[in-house]
């Protein structure tokens, strides 16, 4: 019974070697066009182009946009690339791990060739998958630390424009009948 299971286990898994491997490329060419489209904007962020400065452009396309749902434009700007940089290295692993049992086969079989290319299949993988990943943890990493001076900036504009009530903790409830 537990050959079955163990048949069927190993079955399967090998079926998902295909898929994996074509989502380890994507993830792959994903992480370069990512980077150009992030070398474009700090270029265009460098020169002071207003298209570069994502949540200015959203708040001037929708005037009364609260600041949470800035935070949400930001947070949705960068979910693509933050699933990419944390799926890459569980697909680089399950792509690893896949071969690894043809190859050990091929192994106890004698034929090594066998081995060779299983092996080359699964380190080539991992490799593909760990700079896709290292690639959009970057971009990740800048564009968040981008996105939050930039709705600090924004803030701090909107307290700057409000009355002079900040500087008096209690105006606020005076001024609502609360004291």
């Amino acid at each position: 019974m537990s050959q079955i299971v163990e048949s069927a286990m190993y079955g399967l898994s090998q079926l998902f070697l295909l898929p994996v491997l074509l989502l380890v490329a994507a993830l792959f060419f994903y992480a370069f066009y990512a980077l150009g489209c992030f070398a474009v904007q700090a270029r265009q962020r460098h020169r002071g182009d207003p298209r570069a400065f994502e949540l200015r452009a959203a708040l001037h396309a929708r005037p009364g946009l609260h600041i949470t749902a800035l935070e949400a434009i930001a947070v949705k700007k960068l979910e693509v690339l933050r699933i990419a940089s944390r799926v890459g290295p569980m697909l680089g692993l399950v792509a690893t791990m896949i071969p690894m049992g043809p190859a050990l086969m091929a192994l106890a079989d004698g034929q090594l060739q066998e081995v060779s290319r299983n092996l080359m299949v699964a380190f080539s993988a991992v490799i593909l998958a760990l700079i896709a990943s290292a690639i959009t943890y970057w971009i990740v990493s800048v564009r968040r630390r981008w996105l939050a001076t930039e709705l600090a900036e924004i803030e701090n504009e909107d307290m700057a424009d409000e009355p002079e009530a900040h500087d008096d903790p209690v105006a606020p409830l005076a001024a609502e009948g609360v004291l």
